[in-house]
């Protein structure tokens, strides 16, 4: 069994039912979908692609983009997502490395002809529309067989400390994070629509998984992309909707349900679940999503390279404010989702003491087979059966996992071991402050100093020597930042993560300082 019989599955038993919807525009019900998938997988094998196969999908969100997927699936091929902002030469080195023969693109992503390929289609062109021509029989069409263990997304890291690495994620991984869904985040029925505002070739295209095991509507906004506005009328419209997001986009949505003063009740009718994930949740960001938008969030914990399962902080647990420890619950991604084990070491590879920080490593179902073609760099990471994910947390008794930050980011100064996030989570607390990130900064004769580059809010006006009084109140004098940069916006990756090698770069030039920040 694989991840296409999921859709056949459907296909069969309610081939009427809505699927895919352009925003409010129904695009395809289950029956379509699978006869448009099955059609372009028959295409896909007859022009010559075999089992095993590179597919490239490098567009926007889409409606086809689900297609593309399982019709892969439904030809034993593998899918290589990849990041719509990515320049061509980078896409094409990931052509190259991959060794992927067809590419699917929308041709504002790509307008120019990538090298390296067999074929390169535009979904929205006449020729995609010969090419989705549904199977006149899907339910009978041919599905090349797949093992649980055989490939079936190729996922490209970021590539933040030299070229990305192909994380490849099998069938059974991506069953596994599919069931541990409605077990760990949240229960999915038919009547749910998930909606893909974030990058579909990232976390929020893979939770398509689910939704499909439940039959669910799958609806892409007619932007492309997270405008809050849109996505508030979106729910109106079809429900309330289920989402994942950065918690860049988390904070935009609850900035919009603030401003138009939409009621913890109105913004019920807009969404079910928002599924938060992939970078730092700031304690005081949770606790004003949870009092705007109200019991709405579930925050994940995962990596490329076990995708969306190492924990999970759920509902309830993000409710349970009568707790004793429950801001520092809040503060935790959680405890570990079901399928996995999770466990926190020391660089020698022995359990660190329950509130001690090491090493995050996860063992499971949903940990990668490894990286393609480099059995180095998937030796480091995978040792054992255990996943070293180069993040930096501690354990408490109760099992909850709390991130410090990824060890990359760690700063050691004079000798003393600062984490970025908790930094970062003292200014936070200031009113004024929208954004910040802290990183490290070259020191002749400390080794590394603490350095803030801050978002003020619109109306906000602080001094340096504000800031610097806020954060020796809350924390160690050792730990304060050293210089403040005022600028207007965190420079951030398509998927909402803070570019933290790129303000590293620019730690030791002049920021653009507000006129009023200036001490």
């Amino acid at each position: 069994m694989g991840l296409v019989d999921l859709l056949i599955r459907q296909a069969h038993l309610q081939p009427e039912r809505a699927a895919v919807f352009s925003g409010t525009s129904l695009h395809a019900s289950y029956g379509q979908w699978a006869a448009r998938s099955a059609g372009l997988a028959q295409v896909m094998r007859q022009a010559g692609l075999e089992p095993g196969d590179r597919v490239l999908l490098f567009m926007r969100n889409h409606p086809r983009y689900l297609e593309v997927l399982w019709a892969a699936w439904w030809a034993g091929l593998v899918v290589v997502p990849v990041n719509a902002k990515l320049h061509s030469r980078e896409v094409e080195w990931i052509i190259d490395n991959s060794q992927a023969r067809w590419a699917f693109v929308t041709r504002d992503v790509a307008p120019d002809t990538l090298a390296g390929l067999a074929r390169q289609i535009d979904i929205e062109s006449a020729e995609a529309d010969e090419l989705f021509a549904p199977a006149l029989d899907a339910m009978d069409a041919p599905v090349t067989p797949r093992e649980l263990g055989d490939l079936a997304w190729l996922f490209y890291t970021s590539g933040t400390t030299g070229r990305p690495k192909g994380v490849m994620l099998t069938h059974r991984n991506l069953m596994t994070m599919g069931l541990t869904y409605f077990v760990d985040v949240d229960p999915v029925c038919s009547s749910d629509t998930i909606v893909y505002g974030a990058p579909m070739s990232h976390g929020a295209g893979i939770y398509a998984i689910p939704h499909v095991m439940a039959g669910a509507r799958h609806t892409v906004p007619v932007s492309g992309g997270v405008d809050p506005a849109e996505l508030f009328a979106l729910g109106l419209e079809l429900g309330p909707l289920s989402t994942f997001a950065a918690p860049t986009i988390v904070k935009r949505l609850v900035d919009h349900a603030q401003d138009h003063g939409i009621s913890v009740q109105e913004s019920a009718r807009s969404f079910k679940t928002i599924v938060y994930g992939g970078a730092p949740m700031y304690l005081a960001d949770i606790q004003r999503a949870l009092r705007v938008m109200g019991p709405r969030f579930v925050q994940i914990y995962g990596q490329g390279e076990t995708p969306m399962v190492a924990t999970a902080l759920s509902r309830e647990l993000l409710g349970g404010a009568t707790h004793p420890r429950y801001l520092e619950r809040l503060a935790s991604v959680g405890v570990a989702q079901t399928p996995v084990q999770v466990r926190v070491t020391s660089e020698q590879g022995q359990d660190v003491p329950l509130g001690e920080v090491g090493e995050v490593l996860v063992k499971g179902d949903s940990v990668m087979a490894g990286y393609w073609r480099d059995s180095h760099a998937s030796e480091l990471a995978i040792r054992d059966g255990w996943l070293f994910t180069g993040d930096v947390g501690c354990l408490d008794s109760d099992g909850f996992l709390t991130l410090k930050d990824r060890s990359k980011d760690l700063i050691i100064s004079g000798g003393s071991n600062i984490y970025p996030r908790e930094v970062e989570e003292a200014l936070l607390t200031l009113p004024g402050v929208a954004e910040v990130a802290v990183v490290g900064a070259p020191d002749s004769e400390w080794g590394e100093v603490v350095v803030a580059f801050v978002v003020l809010q619109a109306d906000a006006c602080l001094r340096q020597s504000e800031l610097d009084q806020h954060c020796l109140a809350q924390i160690a004098r050792f730990k304060r930042p050293k210089h403040y940069y005022f600028i207007d916006s965190l420079p951030k990756n398509n998927y909402g993560k803070v570019l933290k090698t790129s303000l590293r770069e620019t730690a030791h030039l002049t920021a653009t300082v507000k006129s009023c920040a200036s001490s």
